[in-house]
């Protein structure tokens, strides 16, 4: 029988360069709506900045951002889409939360 409901946690990495404080904000908080409108937010915990452990794209410092979240399990694929196509991501990593 398919599960309705998943925990899932998802780490983005904003760049620090392409984007100031308010961009990152309306970005965490676009995320945050999306998550919400297709599943039960847990948890947003921002980490700032931090320095990244190698360069991406020519940058050494990037906003971290951790949501908690459960959902259908069909929604993170969408989810990794919406983010991938989002402009300042430099990383990001959706999985299954246990």
């Amino acid at each position: 029988m398919a599960k309705l409901s998943e925990k899932y946690e998802a780490v983005v990495v904003f760049s620090v360069k392409t984007n100031d404080e308010e961009q990152i904000k309306a970005v965490v908080n676009k995320f945050s709506d999306l998550i919400k409108a297709n599943g039960t937010l847990t948890n947003v915990d921002e980490w700032g900045k931090r320095k990244l452990a190698y360069e991406i794209n020519y940058e050494d410092e990037g906003y971290y951002v951790l949501y908690n979240f459960e959902s259908k399990p069909d929604f993170p694929a969408e989810l990794e889409r919406v983010i991938n196509i989002t402009d300042g991501v430099l990383r990001s990593l959706v999985v299954l939360a246990h």
